[in-house]
């Protein structure tokens, strides 16, 4: 095979009734010359064997079996053998179009880009073949300077463009030459790409969707009950704000942003709480939701964030006047909504 352009990654861990999609998804890339490096995380059903399988009737195809460790460290094994100019994350339960990888291979070599970003599609299935399709993605645009993209950069957060890895082609010396690489946590996306934009030069933005992410699963980590979410906000909040601050930029585009993208995600760790699957008793999570609705953090996002939807305006009315039975009400509502109705819940969130 001639020089390999693209790594593909993907974790693996128990996904045996979708990753042959996966995989066929990406032996059917028009680019042919890629790799895929299929990490198998300890499953415990028949994953690893179809990963087998597959390697075994096309060479491109490699596959790392070890003990289950998550995502980041499967990941991050695959990054150390990965061998391509590129690198590209697929997660094992999504597909992607045939034309992806020539397309945005294309877009980094024509641009010099460390970095592309490009549109993509959520799927949220309601029913077995019926689904709410969901598309992300901004114009076009070429950035001639890490000022310009860092500017911009308030717009492609806002779109949801810049926290997963699956949209995004990474120019691998970047990765490597920086030491950058997936942190041991869950929702360990988010911390490895502003690790990435953090002092990125060259980034290219492509309107085009390739990736279809699948929402609907029940058993996925977009769906778990986390106890430790409302921490997790606040540390990404942090987080945020001192990326904006390293990079010098606080203009009120950027700042406005920032806060709002906080304050929708505190009505998530309210809905968290009020999920049926959460253990702690009504009490506890009255008094839990009383401390984040009080919070220094959440008054002050209350008064820089403005709300894109009126349906939104409606949902924080009660963090604005602190009242803790009506913010549980709320919370408890979301949650049977997300629960009972998941077509329904992807409309409502995707305008939010």
């Amino acid at each position: 095979m001639s020089e390999i352009k693209i790594s593909a990654i993907m974790p693996v861990y128990n996904v045996e009734k979708y990753v042959g999609r996966c995989i066929d998804s990406i032996i059917s890339q028009t680019l042919k010359e890629w790799e895929l490096i299929a990490v198998d995380d300890g499953s415990t059903d028949s994953s690893g064997r179809i990963c087998d399988e597959y390697a075994a009737a096309d060479s491109r195809i490699r596959v790392i079996h070890k003990e289950n460790g998550g995502a980041p460290s499967a990941r991050n094994a695959a990054i150390e053998e990965a061998s391509g100019e590129y690198l590209y994350f697929v997660d094992s339960d999504d597909w992607a179009q045939p034309d992806m990888f020539s397309d945005m291979y294309e877009k980094a070599k024509n641009t010099g880009a460390q970095l592309v970003v490009a549109g993509y599609y959520i799927d949220t299935y309601y029913s077995e073949n019926e689904c709410y399709t969901q598309e992300q993605a901004l114009p076009s645009r070429d950035f001639e300077s890490q000022r310009e993209f860092r500017e911009y950069a308030y717009k492609m957060f806002d779109e949801n463009l810049l926290y997963t890895p699956w949209n995004k082609l990474y120019l691998r010396d970047y990765i490597v030459n920086n030491n950058i690489r997936f942190k041991n946590t869950f929702w360990d996306d988010f911390p490895f790409n502003l690790d990435v934009v953090r002092d990125v030069e060259r980034v290219a933005l492509t309107e085009k969707k390739y990736y279809h992410f699948i929402r609907a699963r029940a058993d996925s980590e977009t769906a778990k009950y986390r106890s430790g979410m409302y921490e997790k906000r606040e540390e990404e909040h942090g987080w945020m704000k001192e990326l904006y601050s390293y990079w010098g930029i606080d203009d009120e585009n950027s700042t406005e942003m920032i806060h709002r993208r906080y304050i929708e995600r505190i009505i998530g760790c309210v809905e968290n709480l009020t999920n049926s699957a959460c253990t702690l008793s009504r009490g506890e999570k009255m008094s839990r939701i009383k401390e984040i609705i009080n919070s220094e953090n959440v008054r002050t996002a209350l008064k820089k964030a403005k709300p894109n939807s009126l349906m939104m305006k409606i949902m924080l009315v009660p963090v604005k006047i602190k009242s803790v039975p009506l913010t549980y009400l709320e919370g408890s509502f979301i949650s049977k909504v997300k629960s009972g109705n998941a077509g329904l819940f992807a409309k409502l969130k995707a305008n939010r």
